[in-house]
Formats: structure tokens, sequence, C-alpha cells
């Protein structure tokens, strides 16, 4: 569905990316791999951003280029071009809401897939990259008699759209309270995190 609103698959997870970083520059081919699209597709898309005025292309020495590994390209890249975000477009704003409210749109989708078919869930507990706590260790909690693997397969569904790598954590009751009452430092940090409870029956 989000790919149908942007026109191509290609293009929105092109722009899902750069949103996800709006500070780093990328290479065409670090946007391929990173996206899993041949080459070829990721110019025409990148072409058509630089076209209407969202994203701008420099050269590498010019600014500091991010891998999404964090890791520096060293040399060899003088003569390849970089691609970034123009945080001056005039319609990067528009853009930045439409993403958020998809991504959103994601979220709740995922989440009322995992309460109708992933168990008898005691605790569904979001953190991390769903709140926007980075220190949080884990994404997603879930505490109860689960269906894991079914909600494994509703996770790796959703990651597409979500735009980014769930980390989650699934746990019996017995399991969570004992650790709960152990003050496991996991369980103590998720709590002290940003977080939201979608479910909670064990009232914590």
């Amino acid at each position: 569905m989000l790919e149908q609103l942007f026109g191509s698959k290609t293009r929105f997870r092109i722009l899902r990316t750069f949103f996800a970083h709006p500070e780093r520059s990328f290479f065409v081919r670090e946007l391929s791999r990173a996206i899993n699209i041949q080459l070829n597709a990721v110019r025409r898309e990148l072409e058509l951003l630089v076209n209407i005025g969202l994203v701008k292309e420099g050269d590498p020495s010019s600014r500091d280029s991010v891998s999404l590994r964090g890791k520096d390209y060293g040399q060899g890249v003088s003569l390849r071009k970089y691609y970034a975000l123009d945080l001056q477009s005039l319609i990067y704003p528009e853009v930045q809401a439409l993403i958020t409210k998809l991504q959103i749109l994601g979220q709740q989708e995922m989440i009322k897939e995992i309460k109708e078919k992933g168990g008898e869930i005691k605790l569904l507990l979001l953190s991390g990259q769903f709140t926007n706590d980075r220190e949080a260790p884990s994404d997603l909690l879930a505490v109860g008699k689960l269906k894991e693997k079914t909600i494994v397969n509703i996770i790796s569904k959703h990651e597409k759209d979500l735009g980014f790598e769930v980390r989650f954590t699934m746990m019996t009751e017995a399991e969570f309270k004992e650790r709960r009452q152990m003050m496991d430092k996991f369980i103590f940090a998720l709590f002290e995190a940003n977080n939201a409870k979608v479910i909670n029956e064990l009232k914590v």
C-alpha cells in the first residue's frame, strides 16, 4: 500500500531510507544494497528526486559521507557522487509528514495483527525505534503464551513498511515475572526507556 502511494517500491524505499537518516549522504551502490533494488532502478529514481528538488547530489569531497553501517568509505570515492535530502526543499516538510504518518499506519497494522494472531498476550510493550528512544534495549516486548513463529512472521512482513529492522523480545509470563523480581538489567532498562504498553494485563 505504501509503495503504491509513492508510485513505485523503489522510490518509497529510497525516501524511507533518506528520511530515516536525514543528515546523511549516500552513494548509489550503498542505497542499492540497503534497499535490495537493482542499481539502474535506483539511479532512475534518484534522478527523478533530484529533478523535483527533494534530493541533491554532490561531490563526496565537499561533504562527509556516512554509510548505513557507520563506516567511512575511505579512498577511491572522489569521482562518485553522493545523494542526500535537500533539507531546504519546499516539499521536504510535506513528504516528511506523509512518511511519518504512513509509518505510524504500518505500526498500527502490525500491532493489530500481533494482537489478533499472536496468542495469549499478557503484555505487549513498544519502545526503542517505536518511541524514538535509541537507548532502549528492544523495540518490542511480548509476554504470555505466545505463538512465537506467527509473531516473527508478522514482524518480518511489516518491517519493509516500517523502514527498520525490529528488535523484538518474547518470553513467558513466568520468565518475565522472575526477571522483573530479580531487577534484571534488560527489563529494568526497557521500562526506564520511553515505552508504550499496548496490552498490559499484568498491570506493570
